[in-house]
């Protein structure tokens, strides 16, 4: 569009010459006595005032700042514990495991009770409650032949190794067979295989 445009001529806003703007009647002067500069700034009143403001200049406001406290009244233990409620938002806590609702706590035990003896004719539940089967230890080359020295199954239980090895330890012992060199081997491959077995966590 062009400037000269005779559209542009009547959307030109019509101001007569020397013609004034007024200002806005209802901006704030300072509330600062004996201040008549436009209070643009907003100054807390204090407390139990929430959300209420002085307006004032930018050099009142400053002087005002300065010398606000909004604890002024109070004495040092109601200071302290509003510093102590404010870290939760002034809102109630409760210790660990005690609250409003711990009353209703033994009829939600007994609700989950009755909730274990419903009809359940896939058996879920008891699929969900049982216990997982402890996993076997696969045996290392030397902890397999450990067991086969002291001619036990790879799940003997501890007691079943210490038994065993005293029994081998007794028959195999040199003074039990007047120095029997075979013996001796199997005596010494007997405790070598309970060592092992023992540093391995299979007995204490």
């Amino acid at each position: 569009m062009k400037l000269d445009s005779k559209y542009f001529d009547s959307i030109r806003s019509k101001r007569t010459k020397g013609a004034r703007v007024e200002e806005n009647p209802d901006k704030p002067t300072c509330q600062w006595d004996g201040c008549d500069a436009p209070g643009a700034h907003r100054a807390p009143v204090g407390r139990h005032a929430e959300g209420k403001y002085f307006m004032f200049c930018f050099e009142h406001v400053k002087e005002y700042n300065k010398g606000y406290n909004y604890f002024s009244g109070l004495s040092d233990t109601e200071v302290a514990r509003y510093q102590k409620e404010a870290v939760t938002g002034n809102r109630p806590t409760w210790t660990i495991g005690v609250n409003k609702n711990a009353k209703w706590a033994p009829a939600m035990n007994e609700a989950r009770a009755g909730a274990t003896r419903m009809r359940d004719p896939f058996g879920f539940s008891a699929w969900r409650q049982s216990k997982p089967e402890p996993r076997e230890r696969k045996l290392k080359p030397l902890e397999g032949k450990a067991f086969e020295t002291l001619g036990l199954a790879a799940n003997a239980t501890s007691s079943d190794i210490k038994s065993r090895y005293k029994e081998l330890v007794k028959k195999h012992h040199p003074d039990a067979n007047g120095g029997d060199r075979g013996s001796e081997e199997r005596f010494r491959s007997v405790i070598q295989a309970y060592q092992l077995l023992k540093q391995a966590g299979f007995c204490s």
